[in-house]
C-alpha cells in the first residue's frame, strides 16, 4: 500500500512539473499600442511622433524600423541629454517601450505634407520576431502635452 502511494506521488509530481514545461501563449511577446500621437509639426520638413508599446507576454521582442507614407521614420533617443539615432529599441517581457517628450521618440524627416491638427498619419512598427502593427496616430496640437506624461 505505501509503495502504491508513493508511486502515485511520484507520477503526480512527474506530471505536475511535465505541465509546467509545457509551451503557453506567455512563452510569446504579446504586443499593443496606445497612446500614440504626433504633436502638428512647426517645420514643413519635420516631426515627431509618441506612442506606447506595451508586451503582455513573456519573452522581449525588438522594434527594429517605423514605416510611414508621410515620409522617412528614424527611432531616437535621449542619451546623456543628447539625442541619437538607435536602429533597435527593446520592448521587455511583461513590459513596456514609452515613446515621450524629451526620451525616446520617433523622428519623421522629409515630410511629404505638414499634417494638420485633426488629421492621423499611419505608421507600421516593424518587430525583430512580433508580426508588423500599423497605428493610427492623430495629430494634436503643436503644445499637446498628454495626461498620461508621454
Amino acid at each position: 500500500m505505501r509503495r502504491t502511494a508513493a508511486l502515485l506521488g511520484a507520477t503526480l509530481t512527474g506530471t505536475l512539473l511535465l505541465a509546467g514545461c509545457g509551451s503557453s501563449d506567455d512563452d510569446a511577446a504579446d504586443l499593443s499600442v496606445s497612446g500614440a500621437y504626433m504633436p502638428q509639426p512647426v517645420s514643413d520638413s519635420m516631426a515627431a511622433g509618441f506612442l506606447t508599446v506595451t508586451n503582455k507576454g513573456g519573452t522581449k521582442d525588438e522594434l527594429t524600423s517605423v514605416t510611414s507614407d508621410l515620409g522617412e521614420v528614424t527611432m531616437h533617443e535621449t542619451v546623456d541629454a543628447a539625442m541619437q539615432e538607435t536602429k533597435r529599441l527593446d520592448v521587455p517581457a511583461h513590459g513596456q517601450l514609452v515613446f515621450k517628450s524629451g526620451g525616446t521618440h520617433l523622428m519623421f524627416e522629409k515630410l511629404k505634407h505638414q499634417p494638420k491638427q485633426g488629421q492621423t498619419v499611419s505608421v507600421e512598427l516593424h518587430f525583430a520576431d512580433s508580426d508588423p502593427v500599423t497605428v493610427e496616430m492623430p495629430v494634436k496640437s503643436a503644445t499637446y502635452t498628454p495626461k498620461t506624461g508621454h
